[in-house]
């Protein structure tokens, strides 16, 4: 049995989710907001974050906490299907686009964008800061060109399929999706490939995330949008 301890909009929980998804493992979900359960997440994860997965197949249970080293943990125990490429050069390439996702653009639009509009009112921290939100959509601008330039002579942000750099790019963007911040009309090449993305079956549930007090975009689970 393998427990996913996870956040619904944390797009780091949507990662483990999706590769969990991808790769048909069973699991069941625990959602945990880390600001209300933070003694015991910690006890699971010194940093008390989400995700941590408690993989309990082998016996005595493993605890895999964040993001990163759940995924790597996954494809290493279940390598089928593969979601890193085959060669060195490749898996960098991957990895690189990942880094770049969980950091920079997580730094530059989840810390305006998802802290002003979701983080804040789950806390009850107060209104959304409009000189924040400005500077997170314009730096997801920026992001989204960057990703249609990936994708002018790739099929997958990494290269030519589907891979863990995929999955984790379109993590983070479902978040910002799912408030509907997204200009996607003005990037026909990066709305294609999302629209691939969310086709996929182990998309499902992550499409059907519905947050209390935060009601999806209209097109989010729409996946002809």
């Amino acid at each position: 049995m393998r427990v996913l301890h996870h956040w619904p909009l944390d797009p780091f929980s949507r990662q483990a989710r999706l590769v969990l998804d991808e790769k048909s493992l069973k699991h069941t979900l625990q959602s945990e907001a880390p600001w209300e359960q933070a003694a015991k997440l910690q006890a699971l994860n010194p940093a008390g974050n989400t995700p941590v997965l408690v993989d309990k197949t082998t016996g005595t249970p493993r605890v895999i906490a964040e993001a990163r080293p759940i995924l790597e943990y996954l494809e290493e125990t279940s390598p089928t299907p593969c979601l890193l490429p085959g060669g060195p050069a490749e898996r960098a390439e991957a990895r690189r686009v990942m880094d770049w996702f969980d950091r920079k653009y997580d730094g530059e639009v989840n810390a305006y964008i998802l802290h002003e509009k979701l983080e804040k009112v789950a806390q009850g921290l107060g209104s959304p800061d409009p000189a924040m939100l400005r500077m997170g959509k314009d730096h997801l601008r920026w992001h989204l060109d960057h990703i249609a330039w990936l994708l002018e002579t790739r099929d997958g942000l990494a290269g030519p399929r589907y891979t863990l750099a995929d999955i984790v790019a379109a993590a983070h963007l479902s978040c910002v999706d799912y408030l509907g911040e997204v200009p996607w009309d003005d990037y026909d090449v990066v709305k294609h490939w999302y629209q691939r993305v969310k086709c996929r079956p182990a998309f499902r549930s992550v499409l059907a995330d519905r947050l209390p007090g935060t009601p999806p975009s209209g097109h989010y689970a729409d996946l002809d949008f």
